[in-house]
């Protein structure tokens, strides 16, 4: 179970969480402006490690590494917003739906089959946001429609990233992200620019940095796996969401809130044993 697809897989999850608290630490500044000031540091330090490394920062497929550069950019907008509107655990919780969107939308890019079984973990999955949102008065329909989105646009995002698991390096793939995304972000934040103060500007940093490393060690764990079996490993960033609400932000739920979150992670953790199993099989 621990290959190198995996152990990457769990750093990344961990280091996002990490991102998650600072991305709602700065409550007042913008989804937007926060994708951009976390852009434009990814642009730097991709650039100096791609010349650092003398590997070609263009890469080779330019219409699927900007395709993975504009889906990431949508998702990482919609998804900051449901973490400065929504509990931590609730927006993660909701963002578990990408391994799920990644799986479906494998079937058309990456040409990966989906047994019958997997759709009813599918379901279940679906049916557990359902049961978080209709517990919990402070997630909205309009918020939770957000979150799905968002996971949408990530599992959309991953399966570009399979499609050049093999031609292009990491650093490549994660390069072209700021490259699409700070032109869109900066000119929608000319009109909307919130300054950032005191600690924000601290915080506006270790965003940057911590989703670059996280971008870095996600990327090669789709590149060594299956995209189904890594991708749900995501599921375990909920312990950390539960833990760094409570303390941080005294975030707590109601029982039907927690039932409805594992009833999210029973879906998604079930598909991983069934992809597993059936791994082993062959």
């Amino acid at each position: 179970m621990f290959t190198k697809g995996v152990k990457y897989m769990l750093v990344a999850g961990f280091v996002f969480a990490l991102m998650n608290v600072f991305v709602k630490l700065v409550p007042n500044i913008p989804a937007t402006e926060i994708v951009f000031f976390r852009s434009v540091i990814s642009l730097v330090l991709s650039y100096g490690f791609l010349k650092g490394s003398q590997v070609n920062i263009w890469g080779g497929n330019k219409k699927i590494l900007l395709l993975r550069g504009l889906s990431g950019a949508i998702a990482l907008i919609l998804y900051f917003i449901t973490l400065q509107a929504i509990p931590l655990a609730s927006a993660v919780t909701i963002q578990f739906l990408s391994p799920i969107f990644t799986s479906i939308l494998g079937i058309f890019i990456v040409k990966e089959r989906v047994k019958p079984l997997q759709w009813l973990f599918f379901l279940i999955a679906f049916g557990g946001i359902v049961v978080i949102q209709g517990f919990d008065h402070r997630i909205t329909p309009l918020y939770m429609i957000i979150g799905v989105f968002a996971a949408f646009f990530s599992g959309l995002a991953y399966n570009f990233i399979r499609k050049v698991n093999t031609t292009e390096h990491p650093l490549v793939i994660v390069f072209y992200f700021p490259l699409v995304t700070i032109p869109v972000t900066g000119a929608y934040s000319l009109f909307e620019w919130e300054q950032p103060v005191g600690r924000e500007w601290l915080f506006l940093l270790l965003i940057g940095v911590l989703t670059q490393v996280a971008q870095y060690f996600m990327t090669k764990a789709y590149q060594a796996e299956e995209l189904s079996k890594v991708a749900s490993l995501k599921y375990i960033s909920i312990i950390y969401a539960l833990g760094f609400g409570w303390i941080i932000f005294d975030e707590t739920f109601n029982l039907m809130t927690y039932v409805g979150m594992l009833v999210v992670l029973a879906g998604v953790s079930l598909n991983i044993w069934y992809k597993h199993s059936m791994a082993v099989k062959k």
